[in-house]
């Protein structure tokens, strides 16, 4: 239902048919969307849904088969546009039965996904995360605060005013289980997660100014051999020395002949003794692919713990990990209890979603790791409000729906948007808002 209350907060008419009672009514009384029971497979239950006055249908059940089937029902109920969910790579452009002759516009692979995302996350080793904007113009910087941090007990006002040389925003931040978009008297606390708009220009010298060191990782270990964890081998093996662990007897055997570069180890990855004897104590990061959330947790903290042991210096390197979650109420929390990164299937499938759906309005869309916030950049539209006066102007209302302004382009040039600020027609905006205030990102722009 993660992208259903998605849309919805889109401002999107959206319609669900559900084979899980409960399911079905916990979806009716938390979100402002037409909620049936019924069976994507079943004729009459696209009639009920009055399938033929739809213009976008998206199938996400857990099944190859169903999702690919609905693409050609919805287009004989003349859909237009068509998304569906597949696990298998084999449907591909060019394959025996490509996208194209099963009507679907848009194929989301989200174990792909992922393991593209980890890919990115190992590369970026020097911090939590690093995300481009704007084709890499712009970049948000993710980093935890602790006692000895420069950022610690200072306000965005006062960072800006000490690194007046580099243009920057703070544009949100983690606190326990709360996302913060902050004012500019927000008083950064030890163990918050910051997240910081630059120019990609002055991203360098600012994460030298926050004594975050530029250093690369090459040696990770990968516990759960499934579809990410292996494909997260595959992508990586030829740059990292990579020990991957799968507790099943078959799959480590067929892991350890598909994986040339990959040592695999059979065994149990939640207990420590494995981990030690698996060199977890020599490794640079930490990835958790299982299918059981509290594994992933768990053996995340153990490995920051063996990984952590013997560094005594306080801007020594840290073991980096990342955990995937399937649980959307894990998320925030996973975060706040010593977790670098939590990734989750269903976020990284509807922001790719999203990004086709809204391609016309919004030019990307990224999820922030570890808040409930976007990262979304826009075209300013002839004629709207975001147009008509200096950004200052508008203060009341981006306050009140939690929207910062990060970054603008216009006049061929990338700047850090300021009060005196004005955007112009046509021009690409980068800003932060909550999840839920996307809709309100649509009224202004």
């Amino acid at each position: 239902m993660h992208l259903a209350r998605r849309l919805v907060h889109e401002g999107a008419s959206v319609t669900v048919i559900e084979t899980d009672p409960k399911l079905v009514q916990e979806a009716a009384e938390t979100m402002d969307a037409r909620v049936l029971k019924g069976n994507s497979m079943s004729l009459s239950s696209w009639r009920a849904a009055e399938a033929e006055s739809m213009e976008l249908m998206i199938a996400a059940t857990n099944d190859d088969a169903t999702n690919m089937l609905s693409a050609l029902i919805a287009d004989r109920f003349g859909i237009e546009r068509k998304i569906v969910r597949v696990r298998s790579l084999d449907f591909e452009p060019g394959s025996v039965l490509p996208p194209e002759e099963l009507k679907i516009d848009l194929m989301v692979h989200p174990e792909e996904l992922l393991a593209q995302e980890i890919y990115r996350l190992v590369k970026r080793a020097a911090c939590n995360d690093l995300i481009d904007i704007g084709n890499g113009w712009m970049q948000v910087l993710a980093l935890r605060v602790d006692d000895q941090s420069p950022l610690v007990f200072k306000s965005p006002r006062e960072l800006s005013a000490i690194h007046d040389q580099y243009h920057f925003r703070v544009v949100a931040l983690a606190r326990g289980i709360s996302t913060i978009i902050p004012q500019a008297d927000e008083t950064i606390r030890p163990q918050d997660q910051v997240f910081i708009l630059a120019r990609r220009d002055d991203m360098e010298q600012l994460m030298k100014q926050m004594r975050i060191r530029d250093q690369g990782i090459s040696r990770m270990m990968i516990l759960g051999g499934g579809l990410v964890g292996r494909r997260v081998a595959q992508l990586l093996e030829k740059e990292i020395e990579i020990t991957l662990i799968e507790n099943k007897h078959e799959r480590a055997e067929e892991l350890a002949v598909n994986l040339e570069k990959t040592q695999v180890i059979e065994g149990d990855g939640t207990d420590a003794n494995v981990l030690v004897m698996a060199g977890m104590d020599r490794m640079e990061s930490f990835v958790a692919t299982t299918g059981d959330n509290e594994t992933n947790i768990i053996t995340c903290l153990l490995a920051k713990h063996l990984m952590n042991r013997g560094n005594r210096e306080i801007q020594g390197a840290q073991g980096k990990t990342i955990a995937l979650v399937d649980k959307e109420d894990h998320l925030v929390l996973s975060s706040t209890i010593g977790l670098d990164v939590v990734l989750n299937a269903k976020i990284s499938a509807a922001n790719e979603i999203l990004k086709f759906i809204r391609r016309s309005e919004l030019l990307s869309v990224a999820h922030l790791h570890g808040v409930d916030a976007e990262v979304v950049e826009v075209v300013a539209s002839p004629g709207s409000e975001i147009t008509r006066k200096p950004l200052k102007k508008l203060a009341s209302y981006l306050k009140k729906y939690e929207i910062i302004i990060g970054g603008i382009h216009q006049n061929g040039t990338w700047e850090i948007a300021v009060g005196a600020s004005e955007v112009q027609p046509g021009a690409r905006v980068v800003l932060v808002c909550s999840s839920r205030n996307l809709r309100n990102v649509h009224k202004l722009f």
